[in-house]
């Protein structure tokens, strides 16, 4: 079962990762996936300056806003615009 993993630790909580946990969320269940993909919070990834840091199985991607996830969201979980 692929994950996303949200990292909810000191420096990301602090640039928004509760906010990204949440709108994470909302598109799982929005688009039925919450059975099909694991969704939860990790502490410390060891990038703190970059944060929020988010792992989508082995792929770590770093300053990621609210207001980016439904393109990474796109890209990363729903495959459009991947050959």
């Amino acid at each position: 079962m692929p994950t996303i993993a949200i990292c909810i630790g000191s420096a990301c909580h602090m640039r928004g990762a509760h906010g990204v946990l949440e709108a994470f969320r909302a598109l799982l269940e929005k688009y039925n996936l919450t059975a099909a993909i694991d969704l939860e919070g990790n502490f410390c990834q060891g990038r703190c300056t970059e944060g929020v840091i988010i792992k989508i199985d082995d792929e770590i991607i770093t300053n990621v806003s609210q207001d980016k996830v439904f393109a990474i969201f796109r890209e990363k979980v729903l495959k459009e615009g991947q050959p």
